[in-house]
């Protein structure tokens, strides 16, 4: 999962960027006005070329009393307990964008350095190594020192950040203050995220690891760089180098599954929730590092995702609006795309428009969504939020609804980065186009989030229905990397979630048994067997919601 002798400021995919909106007052208030002019661009224009939106699908009699439950506890105030309960037992399906060492809490992270005996620097309050010697403290020490605490809380943490500044740099500096922690025990934070994840009432996970990347980046200092990339892949397999270095990942992966297992206690007569987690990895490799190490990265996330079946997919992490990110995007879309020709079963999802005006110079702004779906061939894009300061982003969004290219939205990391939230987020847009979207937390731990507060937001901001919310979690399964055939058929973004023939009629909550050919689907396909699963959760939510509603 994750390899524990890597330095801490390559643990995560953000390194704080040499531009920033924090340390420029200029920038900050150029940014103000772009992001008003986000505002009239959503306002003001017709999304020109967008589908015509679809009739309002059929409710169940379930799913129109919770609609109506819905509305009542609305009715109660933005602060209401029972809108809060809602949020919280909605099933909501999965989650697609979530890096595992920013997925977890600080205050277990500042509980697990004082454990393992690590120290903090006083003056930047990163975690070191011991011992402990002049200008550090052990980390135990804000056990009983609440001013400590709430001091390494701060710096590790988006906790107490002013929402009124831009927090951009202070996010992407997290990483490395806290980054050596995680490094230590993967399988004991990827316990504590998954116990999360389950207590959110979701079923699967996707998350973002990166084992063995140290390993994978000497060996792109001794091959070199190669701008054919044909040749360079053949010197990286070359003796068996590359599979040296996925073996290496696959047993790190082993030693962090049986930590995993032996924290959460699976197997054992009291397991922890997280042990009911499906849990899949995306393989991150890091874009503000050398050609020759994004390459020898991406080649062996790739070969993972055709090798071990824990591993589905490769992206591109670390700041887009860093100077090597800028300067590479478009070589590095084409590495993707020659690697997927020899890797062709490896799934990519990329870190695509996470920026906005003011951030970069208005030139990095007109093509990152649409080179990684037409370049890259990404098959979901991270957060997409420039996609309205594109040249002919109206096509690349037609393209994306076509080839069914979801979007995962976390909008708390949005607003906590970049500044962007409500009309100045393009959500409502990628719907009105048809293009798959699903709410995802991205790094929760240092946002202080978790997905029920992005759904409640979605549901609050837009105006989103229970049936609205329903297909938002179903979308985050239907467009997740898992294998096997989909329980729904054709297009069901654009057309509605219709069961495919073998389970017509015998979805959870019909009354009937499925047949031996639904059966075999749910046996044969990973991904069916949890979308039958969120389909179970739904039924039982509603069926809890409608008794709710009925008592005086």
């Amino acid at each position: 999962m994750h390899d524990g002798t890597r330095t801490a400021g390559r643990l995560r995919r953000r390194t704080a960027p040499a531009v920033g909106t924090g340390r420029h007052p200029a920038r900050a208030l150029t940014a103000a006005l772009t992001l008003l002019c986000c505002c009239l661009l959503t306002a003001l224009a017709a999304p020109a070329g967008a589908r015509t939106a679809p009739s309002p699908r059929p409710l169940t009699d379930g799913e129109a009393r919770t609609d109506a439950y819905l509305a009542s506890v609305r009715d109660q105030g933005p602060d209401s307990r029972a809108l809060r309960r809602f949020f919280l037992a909605l099933p909501k399906g999965g989650d697609l964008h979530n890096h595992l060492f920013g997925a977890v809490r600080t205050e277990y992270l500042i509980a697990l350095a004082g454990q393992e005996g690590l120290c903090i620097d006083t003056v930047t309050l990163t975690a070191v190594v011991p011992p402990c010697g002049p200008g550090t403290r052990p980390a135990s020490d804000a056990r009983g020192d609440r001013g400590f605490r709430e001091a390494i809380l701060r710096a590790w943490s988006m906790y107490g950040f002013p929402p009124d500044r831009s927090g951009h740099d202070h996010f992407f500096a997290t990483f490395d203050k806290f980054g050596l922690v995680p490094a230590l025990h993967p399988g004991k934070v990827l316990a504590e995220v998954a116990d999360s994840v389950a207590a959110q009432h979701q079923s699967y996970l996707e998350t973002m690891v990166n084992p063995a990347s140290d390993r994978a980046g000497r060996l792109a200092d001794e091959v070199g760089w190669d701008p054919d990339l044909a040749a360079l892949h053949a010197r990286l397999v070359e003796g068996g180098r590359l599979d040296e270095v996925v073996d290496e990942a696959r047993r790190a992966t082993d030693d962090s599954d049986a930590e995993f297992r032996a924290a959460a206690r699976c197997g054992t007569e009291h397991p922890r929730p997280g042990c009911r987690l499906t849990v899949r990895f995306v393989y991150q490799a890091f874009r503000g590092e050398s050609r020759a190490r994004v390459f020898t990265e991406l080649a062996l996330g790739m070969r993972l995702a055709e090798r071990d079946p824990r591993f589905l997919a490769v992206n591109l992490v670390q700041p887009e609006d860093g100077p090597v990110a800028l300067a590479d995007y478009t070589e590095q879309m084409g590495m993707v795309s020659y690697l997927h020709t020899v890797y062709p079963r490896a799934h990519v999802t990329l870190h695509a428009g996470e920026l906005r005006p003011g951030l970069v110079p208005p030139e990095d702004l007109r093509f990152h969504i649409r080179e990684a779906v037409d370049i890259a061939g990404a098959e979901r894009v991270g957060h997409g939020v420039d996609l309205r300061h594109e040249d002919d982003w109206q096509r690349t969004a037609r393209t994306m609804a076509a080839r069914q290219t979801a979007v995962e939205v976390p909008f708390t990391s949005n607003a906590q980065i970049l500044g962007v939230r409500g009309a100045a987020h393009p959500f409502d847009t990628y719907r009105a186009y048809g293009v798959p979207v699903v709410l995802a937390t991205d790094d929760p731990g240092v946002s202080r989030t978790d997905i029920s507060h992005e759904y409640r937001y979605a549901a609050e901001t837009y105006g989103l229905t229970y049936p609205e919310l329903k297909d938002l979690a179903r979308a985050s399964l239907e467009y997740a990397f898992l294998p096997g055939r989909s329980l729904w058929r054709g297009n069901p973004t654009r057309d509605g979630y219709r069961p495919v023939a073998a389970c017509a009629g015998q979805l959870p909550g019909s009354g009937r048994t499925p047949g031996a050919e639904c059966r075999a689907l749910l046996d044969a396909s990973a991904k069916a067997a949890v979308q039958w699963r969120e389909e179970a959760a739904s039924v039982s939510f509603e069926r809890t919601l409608g008794r709710a509603a009925e008592r005086p």
